[in-house]
């Protein structure tokens, strides 16, 4: 499994003082006061991390696919030009085709 220790402390540390030397858990300088969060710990938080980001690409590409196929067909269905079925099934081909991940 190829865990991202830099992003784990980012989501999971703001405002701690660390430095990430390479890719690695042994990379990590931790220049805070408080412990340092062990391996063992940093692991047990990257499937929510990953979850997280996952999450929130999936979010990014509906957002730019609904404006691009579905916001129009709305907006027609709100002048009376088109239909809200037409509307409705352009909004749910932007979920078939950009499915959440599974939840951690």
């Amino acid at each position: 499994m190829n865990i991202d220790y830099t992003a784990i402390l980012s989501a999971n540390y703001a405002g701690k003082q660390w430095a990430m030397n390479g890719d690695d858990y042994d990379g990590l300088v931790w220049l805070d006061s408080t412990p340092k969060p062990t391996q063992v710990e940093l692991d047990a938080q990257w499937p929510t991390v990953q979850y997280n980001q996952q999450y929130a690409q999936v979010q990014t590409t509906r957002r730019a696919d609904y404006e691009a196929q579905s916001d129009g067909l709305f907006f027609e269905w709100q002048r009376g030009t088109n239909t809200q079925a037409a509307w409705e099934a352009a909004v749910q081909a932007v979920k078939d085709a950009n499915p959440y991940p599974p939840t951690p």
